[in-house]
């Protein structure tokens, strides 16, 4: 089993291994360090993963939890205002399963948005009222209408669009892109987490992040919106950097005693961890030190970003960390999950973050970043178009539904002006261009210049892939 390390061996001072790093680990800490530690297995860099000359070189994804609704955002849908109140027809849900929360209604009514939606963009992109912002640069962005999934419940829906299994346990997104495009910035993570802080909605747990099966190196690392960035990475009290740089140079002498003997790749991994996390103990405090942005930024951003760990901070603090090379920026914004008060819940979600997206996508194309960044926007599923609970056309709710839903790439080898895939008049189904979930990775991988195919991971006597056994590239949406 892979990220087992080897044992057995003592020390010139009589204690094993395992011992001398537990006792010498110090302010680094154990649960730290297994963000940061994995086993001597490197990234695969082998010209077979590749499929093509990479458009994108990192990816910031702005993953917005609990399931934004499609039909109040992007997806234009003027018959449900039409037959307002009306039952969903028979014809539409084609006898499709509904979850436990609406499926014992007597009634399914109908209900349009009740937001005024327009046309932005030489693409004639649709959008609601409530995103001003991002309907600035509508160019810039593809809206896919045509998403789609197998998962009708919070829990599997965010781990299939993490993991592409909606089984716990995979390996994230970021995990496989780190193992298989290495690192960019040695004095960083490949793979780093931000979370908005404060907020409700679906719990978030780390597995999401988490490297699976995959070699524990490729962990996302969160960054905390907090005195320390980082947990247990600071020194304690008591040890201060020169006697950190003393402590891990006769580490480094232990490791290269034990080299001469047998040698010991794992170890040698190990070290080179220890070291990155000394170095991280400068870099982290830089890059998240938002005091040096202009205030040009911040208004560009919302004044919000001058709070730590509110989305729009997390939106400019990724654009910092994508000029520092990290190759996968994983934000999570809660709240989306509305099965009651659409009206209000969306107006509310949208003011915390439809100017800091269309912020990071204008900041970035005014640093030359956007043309090899590519941004992501999106929830794990859709709403329905009919009202959980009973209907009232001011105040309602709407129940998940995986049958269709949007979500907006921007940069990074994408078109922009873009609308891909379309949905039946009520929103229901897909009917054109459908892309599942496999097909999502599948294309996300390839703008980085990796076949989804030949990406694949041996565990458990099977191999594994981002994509499971299926997916394909949806070569409409790429420039």
């Amino acid at each position: 089993m892979q990220n087992s390390p080897c044992t057995g061996f003592e020390t010139p001072f009589g204690m094993s291994r395992r011992s001398a790093l537990a006792s010498l680990g110090g302010g680094l800490g154990s649960v730290a360090l297994s963000q940061l530690m994995g086993s001597a297995e490197a990234a695969p860099h082998a010209p077979s993963f590749l499929s093509a000359a990479p458009k994108a070189k990192r990816v910031i994804y702005l993953f917005q939890a609990g399931g934004p609704s499609h039909m109040d955002l992007f997806d234009h849908k003027p018959k449900l205002r039409e037959e307002q109140g009306k039952e969903l027809p028979d014809s539409i849900r084609k006898g499709q399963r509904l979850t436990g929360m609406s499926g014992n209604q007597a009634s399914l009514p109908l209900v349009g948005s009740p937001f005024e939606f327009a046309q932005h963009g030489k693409g004639g992109t649709w959008m609601c009222d409530q995103l001003p912002y991002t309907s600035k640069v509508a160019d810039e962005i593809t809206v896919v209408n045509s998403m789609y999934t197998e998962a009708i419940n919070h829990g599997p829906g965010v781990t299939f669009m993490q993991s592409g299994s909606q089984l716990a346990g995979r390996p994230s997104i970021g995990s496989w892109m780190s193992y298989g495009l290495g690192s960019m910035n040695k004095n960083l993570p490949s793979f780093v987490v931000l979370v908005t802080k404060d907020k409700g909605g679906q719990p978030l747990v780390s597995r999401l992040w988490g490297s699976g099966f995959l070699p524990g190196k490729h962990d996302g690392v969160r960054f905390r919106a907090d005195k320390d960035a980082v947990l247990y990475l600071n020194n304690p009290k008591g040890l201060d950097r020169k006697s950190r740089r003393k402590m891990l140079d006769r580490l480094e002498a232990l490791h290269q005693h034990q080299l001469a003997k047998n040698g010991d790749d794992a170890l040698e991994t190990r070290i080179a961890q220890y070291e990155m996390g000394f170095r991280m103990q400068t870099s982290i405090p830089e890059v998240t030190d938002l005091t040096t942005e202009s205030d040009a930024t911040f208004e560009l951003y919302g004044e919000g970003a001058r709070k730590p760990g509110t989305f729009a901070a997390n939106c400019l603090l990724a654009r910092r960390l994508a000029e520092q090379g990290v190759q996968f920026i994983q934000l999570y914004h809660q709240g989306w999950d509305h099965h009651g008060g659409v009206p209000g819940g969306i107006k509310k979600q949208c003011k915390e973050t439809d100017q800091p997206s269309a912020a990071l996508i204008t900041d970035l194309k005014q640093r030359g970043l956007l043309e090899d960044t590519l941004v992501v926007w999106g929830g794990e599923f859709g709403r329905t178009n009919y009202c959980q609970g009973k209907f009232n056309a001011t105040n309602f709710g709407r129940d998940h539904h995986p049958r269709c839903f949007s979500i907006w790439m921007a940069g990074g080898g994408v078109k922009g002006g873009y609308t891909h895939g379309q949905t039946d008049d009520y929103g229901y189904n897909v009917v054109d261009g459908g892309v599942h979930v496999h097909d999502f990775h599948a294309t996300m991988l390839h703008l980085l210049g990796i076949d989804h195919e030949r990406l694949t991971y041996q565990y458990q006597g099977r191999h594994f892939r981002l994509t499971d056994v299926h997916g394909h590239v949806v070569k409409d949406i790429l420039a």
